[in-house]
């Protein structure tokens, strides 16, 4: 009898990884699409996002989260994926408004801000309709959206949509896999443990060249710089990590050259430190003096928690003088 040969693993997909021209510093701002409490609707968050469309803001983005479960606790402990001393911002019952439907929304009523995602539970999705909903979103935007993904915290989440939480890792790279082969593929094919397709058609494509922007969400540590190397166009530093302060910025370009990535052009979330007056209003010389050294660190996308007056023409005002002040701080025109 001739012996057969073993199965062999399925190839991994080819890399799809776009090449991004040397990031310009943004600014970039969360949309609140969550409340402790029903707030009997939701025409404000319109009127923010067109409000920061006007003002010059490069991008807004939006959070997630599908369902909860009782156990918020977890969302402190980073062995699960959480940050350390962290505290979820509202309880089970909180208002949540689901991401994708909520940019295309906002997409409606703007113009240039780009919109983005911080982060969503890709896996939560399956992955043929995530790519087709990301596609639509970027198309009827005029290419301005940024798919920021993670893997989350909450085990609740993927209990309630039927998927391992030990397994989220793998399942949110099948899930990018898939997506960038429906967006970049003409007739798509695909092979792993999890699914396999052959001459596989969806139109439209994305706006963007070379698929939604991907942005990956996490640690430095070897999945998520693998996930990096493999779908992004940009990283959202996680945990301690995220402190601009520290090293991980410079240990993650570090992990991704040896990975046979080349970090140069990759955009990075860095968060930009609100000073504030004794009076307790903002201070914009202040606030806006730590641009430049976040800059020069590699931070590309510089996000700002910003409080706002609750009349629109004040609002407008103030949004005005803070982008002004940090496109100077970072070396750009003011708004045309």
């Amino acid at each position: 009898m001739t012996a057969t040969a073993p199965p062999q693993p399925p190839e991994p997909p080819e890399r799809h990884v776009r090449v991004e021209p040397p990031a310009v510093p943004q600014l970039s701002m969360t949309l609140r699409t969550f409340a402790s409490e029903d707030l009997g609707g939701w025409s404000h968050l319109v009127e923010r996002a067109a409000l920061l469309d006007e003002a010059g803001v490069d991008r807004l983005v939006v959070s997630d989260h599908v369902v909860f479960g009782d156990d918020l606790d977890a969302y402190g402990d980073p062995r699960t994926g959480g940050v350390e001393g962290g505290r979820q911002p509202t309880g089970p019952d909180g208002h949540w408004l689901e991401p994708l439907t909520t940019l295309a929304f906002v997409a409606a009523r703007t113009t240039t801000i780009r919109l983005g995602t911080n982060i969503l539970l890709a896996a939560l999705r399956r992955p043929a309709v995530l790519a087709k909903t990301a596609a639509t979103l970027d198309v009827l935007s005029g290419g301005r959206v940024d798919l920021g993904v993670g893997v989350g915290w909450q085990a609740a989440e993927y209990e309630a949509t039927g998927l391992d939480f030990a397994g989220r890792g793998r399942l949110l790279d099948h899930s990018l896999e898939v997506c960038q082969a429906l967006w970049t593929e003409t007739r798509a094919s695909y092979a792993s443990d999890e699914l396999a397709f052959d001459g596989i058609h969806q139109m439209p494509k994305p706006a963007q060249p070379g698929g939604v922007p991907v942005w990956v969400s996490g640690t430095v540590n070897d999945r998520v710089v693998q996930r990096l190397a493999r779908f992004g166009s940009g990283w959202i530093p996680w945990g301690r990590d995220a402190d601009p302060r520290g090293d991980g910025l410079a240990r993650m370009r570090e992990a991704l050259a040896a990975a046979g990535r080349d970090p140069a052009g990759l955009q990075v979330v860095g968060q930009l430190p609100v000073v504030r007056r004794e009076d307790r209003l903002l201070d914009i010389d202040a606030t806006m003096a730590g641009v430049p050294a976040l800059v020069e660190a590699g931070f590309t996308d510089l996000r700002m928690a910003l409080n706002l007056p609750d009349d629109p023409f004040e609002a407008r005002d103030h949004l005005t003088v803070v982008v002004d002040a940090f496109r100077a701080a970072a070396g750009r025109p003011p708004v045309p």
